[in-house]
């Protein structure tokens, strides 16, 4: 796994509830963690606990109603880093190309130089969708769609990227080495993320730190940092260490009994 210096996020008691016609439901509670550059950090909770209710708060779609949220940047400044926000769904769109689905972005910003578009090539070339550029999303797999749809969020340079069960919708075995696949590039390109998932094993090969959540009003429940000793660091070898089951263990302990 990458090591990492400072914080580029801090999240300072957080907390957020829904408001209705019957009342306040209480979402999150006091969540407080870091999110270090050039880090992976993955959330597991239970379903419904409030994972996308605070991706989306980190994303800047939500204001929380308690706590803030710290910009550490190296220079100084108080601008909120670059975010790019990668749903469950692809959301592709069928009438254009795979190529002008990888640009809308920036198309749409304004961003279409010379750059931008060279970089562009780079990705599909790296994401082995090059030679599908010109199809449409119907014509691909489920795997190569959210390679796509990923590269559409790298296109616009966003210094965190936040993934909100990103490969749930695919089957298990393309589910494995899109994920490997997908975290090794992200990784080779220096990002930083922050991914939901509910599949435990996932978040332990991916992630090099664990946020878990407790059930309704979540709260930090644990904080898991994964050390596996591995001569292979891939996303698929990490399933083989020693290490391994322990930390799934631990985990699902925290899942599954309640303080």
């Amino acid at each position: 796994m990458a090591y990492m210096h400072r914080n580029i996020l801090e999240l300072k008691n957080i907390g957020y509830s829904y408001h209705s016609l019957h009342g306040e439901t209480k979402a999150l509670e006091d969540i407080s963690f870091g999110v270090r550059e050039g880090e992976f950090i993955a959330i597991v909770g239970p379903s419904g606990c409030g994972k996308s209710t605070l991706l989306s708060i980190i994303a800047g779609l939500l204001t929380p109603e308690e706590g803030t949220i710290v910009v550490n940047n190296p220079d100084g400044s108080l601008h909120y880093p670059k975010i790019g926000y990668m749903l469950q769904r692809d959301h592709l769109f069928e009438w254009r190309s795979v190529y002008r689905n990888v640009t809308l972005g920036l198309e749409l910003n304004h961003k279409m130089t010379k750059e931008r578009l060279e970089a562009v090539e780079r990705l599909l070339e790296d994401y082995g969708l090059d030679k599908f550029r010109d199809k449409r999303p119907s014509e691909l797999s489920g795997g190569m769609k959210q390679r796509a749809a990923l590269i559409r969020t790298l296109a616009l340079e966003p210094q965190l990227l936040l993934l909100d069960e990103p490969f749930s919708a695919l089957d298990y075995q393309t589910r494995l080495f899109v994920s490997a696949d997908i975290c090794r590039l992200i990784r080779a390109a220096g990002k930083t993320m922050v991914i939901i998932t509910h599949d435990l094993s996932e978040a332990i090969s991916l992630a090099d730190r664990i946020i878990v959540l407790s059930g309704r009003p979540a709260v930090v429940k644990n904080i898991v940092s994964v050390n596996l000793t591995l001569a292979d660091d891939s996303p698929l070898a990490a399933r083989n260490a020693p290490e391994f089951q322990q930390y799934f263990n631990t985990l699902w302990e925290d899942l599954t009994h309640e303080d």
